[in-house]
């Protein structure tokens, strides 16, 4: 495996932070951004004492500041290397059922987790053009292609960066650029314990439904099926294939989830063809 220098967004803790170190311990560079200075700091400590050349930059970043994205990737480009591996990991979780969470947070929640990715990816995009040659990624969850009560909006951000990745994969493949999206089930991080946002209960109505499933949610924080580790070795290995896949999918639970989430799909489709049929003009050009 040829060196690398890689770009992962949010990469104090968590699954960013599981992908720099199984980068960093394969030999890469790696510029990890965070947002505070003292995360910046037990950052590029990684990069002390690391096998190989692997070394690890930190850099401070809100994602959501498309300037300071556009900048950082540029500083970077200009004073670590060209950038071969970029991976939009930042973001979090909004829990809440869709008519108790404020419109507000749901725009937040789509600020971070889709347009802090789409900036990421497109500051990095036309260097990696110009060279042709270059690995785009995002993580976006199980919840990209499945969808659960109580998480509408997370979902909803996840699903709709899915649709960018899968279009701008189709678009960049001419240029010898590859696109994946990482879709991680649950894994042993923070995601579900302090680094989520729970919209307030306000309407009794959902407590059936929605109350056990907070309740379980939180248990299980801590002790989640996933290994971070193992995602960041899953990772790695992907980002030195000639042919890497357009989707990865983390975990069996994830595996399992997601599968009866296209399976019900696909049964619909099924169901009501003829319905559909129904809608065509007699003649019409076909897609």
């Amino acid at each position: 495996m040829h060196q690398q220098n890689w770009l992962i967004t949010g990469v104090s803790t968590g699954l960013g932070r599981a992908f720099a170190q199984a980068a960093l311990a394969a030999g890469h560079t790696v510029v990890g951004t965070v947002r505070s200075e003292g995360d910046l700091r037990a950052f590029e400590e990684l990069g002390s004492g690391g096998s190989g050349d692997a070394r690890a930059y930190g850099r401070s970043l809100d994602v959501t500041d498309d300037d300071a994205v556009a900048g950082v990737i540029a500083e970077v480009e200009r004073n670590v290397g060209a950038l071969d591996v970029v991976i939009a990991n930042a973001g979090y979780g909004l829990e809440g059922t869709f008519e108790e969470t404020p419109l507000a947070e749901v725009r937040r929640q789509f600020e971070v987790n889709v347009f802090g990715a789409v900036a990421t990816l497109r500051a990095a995009l036309p260097p990696m053009r110009r060279r042709r040659r270059g690995h785009l990624m995002a993580v976006t969850s199980m919840g990209g292609l499945m969808a659960v009560p109580g998480m509408s909006a997370y979902c909803g951000s996840k699903f709709a960066l899915e649709g960018i990745l899968e279009a701008l994969g189709k678009e960049v493949a001419q240029f010898g650029i590859h696109v994946t999206a990482i879709e991680p089930g649950s894994f042993r991080t923070d995601w579900a314990g302090r680094s989520m946002i729970r919209a307030e209960r306000s309407v009794d109505d959902y407590d059936e439904l929605f109350a056990p499933i907070r309740a379980a949610r939180q248990k299980a924080s801590g002790n989640q099926l996933g290994n971070p580790a193992k995602a960041g070795e899953a990772v790695v290995r992907i980002a030195s294939l000639d042919e890497p896949p357009a989707h990865l999918v983390l975990g069996s639970d994830a595996l399992r989830l997601v599968t009866a989430a296209r399976t019900a799909v696909d049964e619909d489709i099924r169901a009501w063809e003829a319905l559909s049929r129904t809608t065509d003009f007699a003649e019409g050009a076909q897609l």
